[in-house]
């Protein structure tokens, strides 16, 4: 019997969802978040930037991936960090992350602390990092549509996860550059426990970021030129593990972001990024998007910011665009005072 062309549609809309399903399931995908504004979110990869802004930071942000594709990953992040008024070299700070994709929804909570080494006036401030929290993986394979009832695959549900971690972070900042590099979630867990010979394994894998941007004067402090860089990898190291384990090679391409902007008169903040992926090991690569966005910094502290994507990848049939809003308040402990925002 021949497909209708109701069903085919939603023969592609399924396949495409078990596709995304297994892109942060299967072993070989990276699976935290990407996102396009993560100087505004930092905190979720570094715990070492806790407290680098000298006052009280708060930031919300949502992504939504690949527009118009059931299924498709949303994302939410809230962080909050502050220094300790009292100990002027130590941050501390909370971000909880909530993901739904598919059939699963991770959301994960953790605490921030940071010390902070003064290395002289001009030459910046080296912070050391750590963080710890848990994360709850949850998965209703029923929610996913099919039409073989014999697949295996799809027969059982993987089980409520409380997985408890702990990250390491360094960060270094001086008022015109900033490095840094962060692997936020140390531990590995299995999320089902499955032959591997005869059926796909599911593993949180780890992940490595680096990060590194700088501010060029271009007009004094009216026009600020920054470039900016972040890298992201999983499974770095795996291919050292031994030759019997299941999980050596696994992980995803290596993802890196290039962006360029411009901070206009500390107020308005406008850029565009370029992000792409690269296999060092077979020389593969991959294009997967051009990004626009923007940021408005208000003298109260607020500031308000959005981010469209345009997609280079195959998924452009699907779906050409993804985004996301921002929004943030900043603060000083003397709320009595006006500010400008930091460039980082």
């Amino acid at each position: 019997m021949k497909l209708t062309t109701i069903h085919k549609r939603w023969v592609k809309l399924t396949s495409t969802l078990v596709l995304i399903f297994f892109f942060i399931y299967n072993v070989k995908a990276q699976q935290d978040v990407m996102y396009t504004k993560y100087m505004f979110n930092t905190l979720v990869y570094n715990p070492a930037y806790t407290g680098s802004k000298e006052y009280m930071s708060i930031s919300l942000l949502h992504r939504t991936q690949w527009l118009g594709v059931q299924g498709a990953p949303h994302s939410q992040s809230f962080s909050v960090h502050t220094p300790v008024k009292k100990f002027d070299r130590i941050g501390v700070g909370l971000n909880v992350v909530n993901t739904k994709i598919g059939a699963s929804n991770v959301v994960s909570t953790n605490l921030s602390y940071a010390y902070r080494i003064r290395l002289g006036e001009k030459a910046g401030t080296l912070a050391v990092g750590m963080q710890g929290g848990i994360t709850n993986w949850k998965t209703n394979m029923r929610e996913i549509e099919i039409y073989t009832e014999a697949d295996e695959a799809f027969n059982d549900d993987f089980p409520s996860y409380w997985l408890p971690n702990f990250g390491f972070g360094l960060y270094y900042y001086s008022k015109y550059a900033f490095m840094g590099i962060s692997t936020p979630n140390l531990l590995e867990y299995d999320l089902r426990q499955v032959d591997v010979s005869t059926t796909k394994n599911a593993r949180t894998t780890r992940h490595y970021y680096l990060t590194a941007g700088g501010a060029i004067p271009l007009n004094g402090d009216d026009l600020i030129l920054k470039p900016m860089v972040l890298v992201k990898s999983a499974g770095l190291l795996s291919r050292f593990k031994n030759v019997d384990d299941p999980y050596r090679n696994y992980g995803a391409p290596t993802e890196f972001s290039t962006d360029l902007s411009l901070f206009i008169r500390e107020t308005l903040w406008l850029g565009a990024s370029f992000r792409s992926s690269v296999e060092f090991f077979t020389g593969d690569s991959s294009y997967d998007s051009v990004d626009l966005w923007m940021a408005y910094y208000m003298q109260n502290g607020l500031h308000i910011g959005v981010a469209y994507d345009y997609t280079l990848t195959e998924l452009q049939n699907p779906s050409k665009a993804s985004f996301e809003v921002m929004l943030g308040f900043d603060f000083k402990f003397d709320k009595s005072e006006t500010y400008h925002p930091r460039y980082f």
